[in-house]
């Protein structure tokens, strides 16, 4: 089976963003002023083949706990979609 994947990263609450930190204070000079708690973050997109979801989804979080994060001031939300 292969599945598509999503991994969304973004800073542990109380981690200091400063890019969010710059997108929220340009906002008003473009005219959007009802938008505050700006935090900026990443995402990663590929394919895994795997026997099952459960399989698919241990491998991903092995990934992301021991390459794609730091799991000190990160946290990674990860989607799986079966590809038909």
């Amino acid at each position: 089976m292969r599945f598509a994947v999503l991994v969304e990263i973004s800073l542990r609450a109380g981690i200091a963003d400063p890019q969010g930190a710059t997108i929220e204070r340009a906002l008003p000079a473009l005219g959007f002023d009802a938008i505050h708690g700006v935090r900026a973050g990443k995402a990663i997109r590929f394919t895994i083949d795997a026997d099952a979801e459960a399989a698919a989804r241990a491998h991903v979080d092995d990934l992301c706990r021991r390459f794609l994060t730091n799991p000190v001031i990160e946290d990674a939300s990860v989607t799986l979609q079966l590809v038909p």
